[in-house]
């Protein structure tokens, strides 16, 4: 049948139609023909084989969708009113400024990883439910506190249980850095906030107390209120305690070691070597305020101030860098020595 010739076409029927036209005809025969075939085999109850699926073989990623954006609705409408009052602080706290970028940056390290959910087995483990059970009830303890840390830690407690309800241990783990970064997006509560700050005032304080005297500049200090000869005061507050430098500079030191280096635990290292980056920089603006004040009082106020905050930051920035370069650098040295090393003990 599937044979069909021009022979089988009357020789009048040919010259009316033409050549091409002749071939689509014997085309669509054999295509009816076949269709016929095969549901002729389906009603039958012999098995036929399947065709090839034209979508590509990445089309939907592997992943039952239906679960994530089942989840995904009842945590949005259960935590819009959380969510809408946080995105309302990022607009006016600058100490969490960076907070819109933390949900995006760490959706696209998640899209990146996507290759690793697909090929991971799903093991649903139901521990996951006991996450989410302890996710409401803080919620509910938060509310009635009027506790908004409590409120907005058990959103990523909620999503780290679901995960693990969904996918399992493998899946959580692969999610783990994403799910990490969503915490600078999250204000410090005011508690913890105070005893934080009023060290680093203090020390900020003091060390710009020893810089100004180094350059031979009167300065008296009571607490973190520096007095200088020409009677103007500078009192580092809280907001030059240098947290907001220091919850900045952490995050992008994370997303640094993520993207720039492949050593795993190099982010971790470039997260601890964030602390003492940022207090030593946020001490250097003040001590820098200090210096310019001296000569001109109106350099503590207004543009120059805020562009100092700028400039002392892209520097921490800069001694960021360079200390994953001498990182990297000690980490080969160790690397290329250490067989020499072991050949000697042996």
């Amino acid at each position: 049948l599937f044979r069909l010739t021009s022979t089988q076409v009357p020789d009048w029927h040919a010259k009316l139609l033409g050549q091409h036209q002749r071939d689509a005809i014997l085309d669509t025969l054999r295509g009816t023909l076949k269709a016929s075939i095969m549901n002729s085999a389906i009603d039958a109850g012999k098995p036929v084989a399947a065709t090839a699926d034209p979508r590509p073989p990445e089309y939907g990623l592997g992943i039952d969708w239906m679960p994530i954006i089942w989840f995904s609705t009842l945590l949005l409408v259960s935590y819009v009113a959380v969510l809408y009052a946080l995105g309302l602080q990022w607009t006016w706290d600058e100490d969490v400024s960076h907070g819109p970028f933390v949900p995006v940056v760490a959706g696209y390290i998640a899209w990146q990883r996507r290759k690793e959910f697909v090929a991971t087995p799903k093991i649903p483990n139901y521990w996951g439910l006991a996450i989410v059970g302890w996710a409401i009830f803080q919620m509910l303890i938060g509310t009635l506190g009027a506790e908004l840390f409590l409120q907005r830690t058990s959103l990523i407690i909620a999503v780290t249980g679901i995960l693990l309800l969904l996918g399992g241990w493998r899946i959580l783990k692969i999610a783990g850095l994403p799910i990490f970064l969503l915490l600078f997006m999250i204000p410090l509560p005011k508690v913890i906030y105070g005893q934080i700050t009023l060290p680093l005032q203090l020390f900020a304080s003091s060390c710009a107390e020893q810089v100004l005297t180094l350059f031979e500049i009167p300065v008296l200090r009571e607490g973190n209120v520096l007095e200088l000869a020409s009677g103007k005061k500078l009192n580092v507050v809280e907001a030059c305690s240098g947290i907001r430098s220091l919850m900045a500079l952490s995050f992008l030191g994370v997303i640094y070691g993520f993207f720039f280096d492949d050593k795993p635990w190099m982010k971790w290292a470039l997260l601890a070597a964030t602390i003492p980056i940022a207090i030593t920089a946020n001490a250097s603006r003040v001590a820098l305020t200090g210096i310019l004040t001296n000569f001109n009082p109106d350099l503590a106020d207004g543009f120059f101030h805020l562009a100092e905050g700028w400039v002392i930051f892209v520097v921490a920035f800069v001694m960021l860098f360079a200390t994953h370069r001498l990182i990297n650098l000690v980490y080969e040295r160790v690397s290329r020595n250490k067989p020499a090393l072991q050949g000697a003990i042996s």
